[in-house]
Formats: structure tokens, sequence, C-alpha cells
């Protein structure tokens, strides 16, 4: 099943971006719901891609809500467009963060998972792009509010990202040391699995951004490392990710 549909994102005051999202793929649950999980795919791919992979997997209690990003000019490719959750100027540790493209980012997936019902688990997963989109909207839930400052509305269960960063890591220091936000930050289960073979996103922004989010006090954040994996997923890696979410989530199976 697919709707499309353009994001709301005019109604943040701080958000100017205007942005028209492509099409979103819903895999329904095949046994009793009991979590949704909001899954990003990576630059340059859409949300189908991945709906079908989601769609073999061994757990009929999870939907699963596939959007496809906004073609936007990308900075790295010189300016030339590409389906993208934000702009990225440079891959590298010191690189800038585009953090009005991940609020509004971030602000879809919570748009998508705003009426889900009440008793559902909430989630958000992606890979590599996707992933750095995850993790970023892990820091909004346990901060209680985006970028901007504008509020955080989602209580999240669970957090993945699969051969991906950290974004805005280094602007985390000193700003999770409110009780609230410290027992959001220790409470939520973050997964991260990273290729050791990665020459897209380098293994070593996986191994940091899980170190990072241990230091802010994510304590449940576990780190998977994957020997000869390149930027892609294996079926080891989706098992993993499987287990995870079932024990995370007390998923009845």
């Amino acid at each position: 099943m697919s709707l499309s549909g353009a994001a709301a994102v005019g109604s943040s005051r701080n958000l100017k971006r205007a942005v028209e999202f492509g099409k979103t793929h819903v895999v329904r649950p095949k046994g009793k719901h009991q979590a949704t999980i909001v899954w990003l795919h990576g630059l340059g791919d859409n949300g189908s891609s991945w709906s079908q992979i989601l769609e073999t997997l061994p757990l009929p209690n999870i939907k699963w809500i596939c959007p496809t990003a906004p073609s936007q000019p990308i900075s790295l490719f010189g300016g030339f467009p590409s389906t993208a959750w934000f702009d990225v100027v440079d891959l590298t540790e010191n690189g800038p963060d585009d953090v009005e493209g991940l609020d509004v980012a971030a602000a879809h997936v919570a748009n998508l998972l705003a009426n889900e019902p009440a008793d559902i688990k909430l989630g958000v997963g992606g890979f590599s792009m996707g992933a750095g989109t995850s993790l970023y909207s892990a820091t909004c839930f346990a901060l209680g509010k985006y970028g901007n400052g504008n509020p955080y509305p989602i209580n999240l269960s669970a957090v993945i990202g699969l051969s991906g960063w950290l974004p805005c890591a280094k602007a985390l220091t000193g700003k999770l040391e409110e009780e609230q936000i410290k027992n959001r930050a220790a409470s939520l289960p973050i997964l991260v699995c990273h290729g050791k073979g990665d020459d897209v996103v380098p293994f070593k922004f996986g191994e940091k951004s899980s170190q990072a989010l241990l230091s802010h006090g994510f304590k449940k954040t576990t780190f998977k490392a994957y020997g000869a994996l390149g930027h892609y997923t294996i079926p080891q890696e989706t098992e993993d990710v499987c287990a995870w979410l079932t024990s995370t989530l007390g998923l009845e199976g």
C-alpha cells in the first residue's frame, strides 16, 4: 500500500524550508499490531526498496512506515538533486550539520507516528542518511525538542541506525543535564550497526556515534560490528535487528 502527500512543515515558526515528500509505503502487520516503526532509506533511494525488505522479516507484530525523502540539492554532489532527508556538505567528522533539514525530516517522522493508537509502541530506524535522521530523532526525544526549540511530540520506544552516524553529536555537550532529560536518554533503547568494510560511511563513524550516545547518557545503546560488511545490509544484520526488536519491544512473535 502506498500513500503520497506533501509534508506539513510550515506550522513550525522556525522552519522555513518547504519540501515535498515522495510516496510513503506501509507494510501492515501480519499478526497482532504491537509496534509501529518508521524506516528511513539512504541517500538517493526511496521507501519502496526498504518496504520490500522489511516485508520479508519474521516480525508479524510490527507495522512499518517507509516514507520517501524529498528531492533536494545536495552540496556533496555539487548541488545536484537527490532524494535526501537533509543536506550533506561532506562526510567528515567536522563537516557542518544541516540542522534545519534534520528538523524537517525528524518532524515528518513524528507526523507519521502521531496518529498511531495509544497502546502501540513507536520507533524509528534507518540506513545511512536514514540512520542519521533516526539517531537525531533519538536526541530530539531525549531533549524534548527539535534543534529549533519546538517541542518533540513522540514517545519513542526503539531507535535503529544501520551504516550511519549521529548528526550534531558535539552540540549535545552540556544539554543533557536536567533530570527529566537524563531519564529519557537513559530509558531509550538504541541499536547501532556498522560494517568494517563500509567505504561510503566509514566504520569509525558508527563506532564513534555509539560511543557518543553512551557518553551522553544513552545507556541502552548497543553497538554491533560486522567484519566484511560494506555499505549495504546482510542476513546476519537483519537477524540481529529482528532479535533486538523482539526483545526490546516485548513482541509476541
